[in-house]
């Protein structure tokens, strides 16, 4: 069983291997590790913090305690593929919303074009966070987001959260 590792800083490089997988070179004895899958232990709140890195049985290799303690290059492969893992549509605009029988339909302007989808439980799966981003997911468990609530015009802001 393989001793898991902490990065945080340049005691390791991080290369892309092949869409969302990582290689890791540790400098400290000389090992590489290949075919690693980035993901966050704190996918809403840590971003940025405590990423682990996983083998192909799912095993924790290594976490890096704070991306931006790494070394440039190992930096943006790892924000690459974790953009590319958590590709998320980031709403700009609410354009109409309707309800019936409690079943909401919301189409909206993204970051990726248009999207109309069904959310059933708006108080169950829109989650404002404390950063002022806003998380939703649809019928279908498609995720989407909102970068900060304030950003968005007030029409928009009043369709996502109702009590504002």
């Amino acid at each position: 069983m393989r001793e898991l590792r902490y990065i945080g800083g340049s005691e390791a490089r991080i290369r892309a291997n092949d869409g969302i997988f990582v290689d890791v070179e540790f400098f400290d004895g000389h090992e590489v590790v290949t075919g690693l899958e980035p993901r966050r232990l704190f996918p809403t709140s840590g971003l940025t913090k405590y990423i682990t890195l996983l083998d192909s049985e799912g095993m924790e290799v290594a976490i890096v305690r704070d991306i931006a303690t790494l070394m440039p290059d190992s930096r943006e492969v790892l924000e690459n593929s974790l953009r590319e893992y958590y590709m998320i549509p980031k709403i700009k605009h609410f354009e109409k919303m309707t309800e019936d029988f409690g079943v909401w339909m919301w189409t909206v302007d993204t970051d990726r074009g248009r999207f109309t989808f069904e959310v059933r439980n708006h108080t169950a799966t829109v989650k404002p966070l404390y950063d002022g981003r806003v998380l939703i997911k649809d019928a279908n468990d498609n995720r989407y987001e909102v970068p900060n609530i304030n950003d968005l015009d007030t029409r928009s802001q009043r369709m996502i959260l109702p009590n504002l």
